[in-house]
């Protein structure tokens, strides 16, 4: 799943080529994607706005339109926002198209249809999209200080690595980043949340945040089964610098004397060296 890289990089994609640009006009296919609403209100929704912003909170996209209303754009699974010319042949999956005044199109690609397109108020969000309403604090969004970290921590007696996941608690973090996360922080996953040090509290604060810029400035990762692109069907790259995940029965590549381990946590694979990590 597009984890907070990755929806970053396709938000600043959007904010260089939608931002500005009127929708003309509009088609729905799979009602699945528009299942929180329907396929009529979100031809009605969009047809005929401009957008105002490209906004992202966790792994949520959200364009702000001329009407009052905003978009909400949820990758989850296997989604793809991209830009193409009018009349560019359309991949296997393509459940939303907006034409755009400028010539060209807005797609959204899902193969699994787990992912959703949704028209609404943002001033009723919490009824409309109580998930959003309910998102923790974004690291590249809002900054996560050191100060509120530790008071996270501290008010809970949990796991790190299912508490990085929790999107009530940090919104965006999702089972690649977690991992690397913890190995940039020398933490076991298994570490309870308020136990660590004051040391290990500050570890944490900066490993949450330059993982993350660092996946944003590499375009986000992009697996083996290539789901994850970006606006123009690009792959990122950060994936060549991960340390841990997906690099099970591998020397661990920061101690050179560890080898990578994987066990299940919060159900959910997680690797993590044993020597770097303790």
């Amino acid at each position: 799943m597009p984890e907070l890289p990755e929806v970053e990089t396709v938000r600043r994609g959007l904010e260089r080529f939608a931002v500005g640009r009127r929708i003309d006009g509009v088609e729905v296919g799979r009602e699945r994607t528009v299942r929180r609403t329907s396929r009529e209100a979100v031809i009605h929704g969009l047809s005929g706005t401009t957008i105002l912003a490209a906004n992202r909170r966790g792994k949520y996209l959200l364009l702000p339109l001329d009407s009052g209303d905003e978009v909400m754009i949820h990758l989850r699974m296997s989604g793809q926002v991209l830009v193409a010319a009018a009349g560019a042949e359309r991949p296997p999956h393509t459940h939303v198209v907006m034409h755009l005044d400028d010539g060209n199109e807005l797609w959204f690609v899902d193969p699994r249809t787990f992912g959703e397109v949704v028209v609404f108020d943002p001033d009723n969000v919490g009824v409309e999209i109580p998930d959003l309403a309910r998102l923790g604090l974004d690291p590249i969004a809002d900054g996560v200080t050191l100060a509120q970290l530790r008071r996270l921590l501290r008010a809970r007696h949990r796991q790190l690595k299912p508490m990085l996941l929790d999107q009530h608690v940090i919104a965006g973090i999702g089972n690649i980043y977690a991992d690397e996360i913890l190995h940039e922080a020398r933490l076991r996953p298994d570490r309870m949340s308020d136990e660590l040090s004051t040391v290990s509290e500050r570890r944490l604060h900066v490993a949450i945040h330059r993982i993350l810029a660092e996946a944003v400035v590499a375009g986000g990762s992009t697996l083996r089964d290539a789901q994850y692109v970006d606006l123009f069907g690009e792959g990122g790259s950060y994936q060549n610098a991960h340390q841990v995940y997906g690099r099970t029965g591998e020397r661990c590549r920061t101690c050179g004397i560890g080898w990578i381990r994987r066990t299940v946590s919060a159900q959910r694979s997680t690797h993590y060296c044993p020597h770097c990590q303790r």
